[in-house]
């Protein structure tokens, strides 16, 4: 019996033999997604945030005031504070150095008790532990003491024993990794994003030097024979979040004079909230807890808004602003072109995940509301003429928001009296499960007879657009629903707009726009991108709106035949088939209809054998509009879910994306003409 039982047991055995036990730092190895959200873009610079938010939190504690970060050749970044550099002595539990333990140990850190910090962002102590774990070499320096230690790792092990190198002034830690390539992607940090993400730090810590430097190309040597300084970057802002504030206004008309500013401290809680009015529609709240982003915000944004509220309605009750038959401004009045900033600081936040997205300490919100309401009443009294303007606003979007409602419930309306009826334009799908269906939002009646016919009639939707939608960026609610594109577009999504968004209505799991590969298509490709930004935020974030990537070029030589993405592609094929023929006279030739493109290339081909070049006669064709597809060729190249190319629009940093399209959209025409300057030389294939 016993026998027969062990038999049994080893066929479809689950026992303890089959859980594997990973040591040290595998489980990152194993899982980077945990940690760090993908091994993408956004994880590899995640490597580089979670250094800098160690020198973050000494400067919030008080010991630091630099923080560098250099790009080095080979994929490398450094790293380096002057703080009070990572303890090397002994520690009692690994018996390891200090520096060792930290370095090669999950959740090891001073975050965890006692007096290391009493305020840091990298709460679950797996910061840089994970930048090691996901480094193929690193090496840390630490200055104490007088004396230089150092110490390199490979993959989260430790490779060399702590050394001293020599002495040293003054104190701090450096951190030098290069990211491993079996774990990553993508390899190259962007310089930009780099840029944006320190700059917000040292907003954000106040009277703290941030240093960017790009060392990554040699940049040579002058005339003189000197060598070129790489390029460096170097913020420090006295102000604080007020100077954020005027930094994200500053291609706006504001409000109001004077920014709100405080910075004070209730219950152990550091509440920091600055904040200023623009003449626009928009509302733009950035929420921070120890310096992390919380986007998704929190008790210390409950807080904030509910004070917000509460101060301007009782100042306007008090100097009669407000009359009782008007009744009380509501939140969506008082939010509309709010600028603001809530910082808040605190010893053991609760965040959401390791991804940090909300705050939900409950003694934060009382404590933000009181702060907030104490110095948000003074200052109203104090700056009458700033308190008028605001309240002048409130009052100006309470009446725009009773006008709006009437327009979106006239749309509700419309949609019900006709039993909730889609748009006739739309060519809806037969599926009803929204996370198998895919809106092609198309240009024109031409395109979307192509779209229509050539798609999956079971899961594509098409709804074709006339013409160009309404700027939204300059345009309140009421007037943008009288649009009839942007009413059938609402409609069609299912998800209703403004204060009756509902996103788990949502039709359509994929919105894809498709627009001609023109100018007049990037023009309602960015109509469109507004429209979803400004008023539909949730889909973005969601990772719900697409950008079609239909072909530029069919090129044939022979029998052989390629679609063509990009102009570099087809350069690369061009010289992979032996064809030389100069790209800008194809371009100009090629962009007229078929039956004079088909003369040109005859002639360039005629050209080419003159000079006795290798080649077998070639077509190359040009698509600008969609419309000039064929159902089944647009169905190949663009619709099909197995050979199509789609970029997923997304949000990495939401104050750059709102400048860039404040400046693109918005009403103030410097703006676009500065943009349009400082890019004009980078344009290729100008379409005029």
């Amino acid at each position: 019996m016993v026998r027969k039982e062990e038999k049994k047991t080893k066929k479809g055995s689950y026992n303890a033999s089959e859980i594997t036990v990973l040591k040290g730092l595998d489980p990152v190895r194993k899982r980077p997604g945990m940690y760090i959200g993908n091994t993408a873009s956004a994880g590899l610079h995640h490597l580089i945030w979670e250094a800098v938010d160690n020198a973050i939190d000494e400067a919030m504690a008080g010991y630091c005031n630099t923080i560098e970060v250099k790009l080095l050749p080979e994929g490398k970044v450094l790293v380096s504070d002057n703080g009070r550099g990572i303890p090397v002595d002994t520690h009692k539990v690994t018996k390891k150095s200090a520096l060792e333990t930290v370095m090669t140990t999950l959740h090891a850190g001073g975050k965890f008790g006692g007096e290391g910090y009493k305020v840091s962002g990298g709460l679950h102590g797996v910061g840089v532990s994970v930048v090691n774990a996901l480094s193929i070499w690193m090496r840390s320096e630490v200055k104490r003491d007088g004396k230089l230690y150092s110490q390199e790792y490979k993959k989260g092990k430790a490779t060399t024993k702590l050394v001293i190198d020599g002495k040293s002034k003054g104190t701090g830690t450096t951190q030098i990794f290069q990211p491993d390539p079996e774990i990553f992607s993508i390899l190259e940090f962007d310089l930009k994003t780099v840029i944006n993400h320190l700059r917000q730090q040292a907003y954000l810590t106040r009277g703290v030097t941030m240093k960017i430097v790009d060392e990554r190309v040699s940049r040579g040597k002058d005339k003189e024979g000197k060598e070129i300084a790489c390029p460096s970057y170097t913020f420090y802002f006295e102000g604080g979040i007020a100077s954020y504030v005027r930094h994200l206004n500053a291609n706006n008309d504001t409000q109001q004079n004077n920014v709100f500013y405080i910075d004070k401290e209730k219950e152990k809680i550091q509440v920091e909230i600055a904040l200023q009015y623009c003449q626009d529609f928009r509302t733009n709240i950035y929420c921070f807890a120890n310096n992390i982003p919380t986007i998704e915000g929190g008790m210390h944004l409950t807080g904030f808004k509910t004070a917000l509220l509460k101060s301007l309605n009782d100042y306007a009750k008090e100097n009669n602003i407000l009359k009782d038959k008007d009744g009380n401004l509501n939140s969506e009045d008082i939010l509309e072109g709010l600028t603001a900033i809530i910082s808040v600081k605190l010893s053991e936040p609760q965040f959401e995940g390791q991804t940090k997205a909300k705050l939900g300490n409950a003694e934060v919100r009382p404590a933000v509301y009181t702060v907030t309401k104490d110095y948000l009443t003074a200052f109203l009294n104090e700056n009458p003429s700033d308190a008028k303007a605001i309240l002048g606003k409130c009052l100006l979007a309470a009446q725009a928001r009773k006008a709006a409602r009437s327009a979106r419930d006239a749309v509700i309306r419309k949609g019900a009296l006709k039993g909730f009826t889609l748009p006739g334009k739309l060519a809806d799908c037969s599926s009803r499960r929204a996370e198998d269906t895919e809106l092609y939002i198309v240009e024109g009646d031409s395109a979307g007879g192509s779209a229509k016919q050539g798609r999956d009639r079971n899961t594509q939707a098409i709804l074709p657009l006339r013409g160009k939608i309404l700027n939204v960026e300059r345009a309140r609610l009421d007037k943008m629903l009288a649009n009839k594109e942007i009413k059938a577009l609402v409609i069609a999504l299912g998800t209703n707009i403004g204060q009756d968004f509902d996103l788990k209505r949502l039709r359509y799991h994929k919105i894809v726009i498709m627009t001609d590969a023109d100018v007049d298509g990037s023009h309602i490709r960015t109509l469109l991108l507004t429209l979803f930004y400004r008023y539909f935020p949730e889909l973005v974030h969601a990772g719900y709106i697409y950008i079609a990537q239909p072909p530029l070029y069919q090129i044939k030589k022979g029998s052989e035949m390629r679609w063509i993405y990009t102009e570099d592609e087809l350069e690369e094929t061009m010289k992979e088939w032996g064809i030389k023929v100069d790209l800008n006279d194809i371009q100009d030739e090629v962009s007229e209809d078929d039956a004079e493109t088909e003369v040109v290339e005859e002639e360039i081909v005629e050209d080419v054998k003159a000079k006795k070049a290798p080649n077998k006669k070639f077509n190359i064709q040009r698509y600008k509009g969609l419309g000039e597809m064929n159902p089944d060729q647009l169905w190949t190249t663009t619709m099909n879910p197995e050979t199509r190319k789609m970029k997923r629009v997304t949000i990495i940093d939401a104050a750059e994306a709102d400048e860039i399209f404040e400046k693109l959209m918005g009403a103030e025409v410097d703006h676009r003409k500065r943009f349009i300057q400082t890019h004009a030389t980078s344009v290729k294939n100008l379409d005029i």
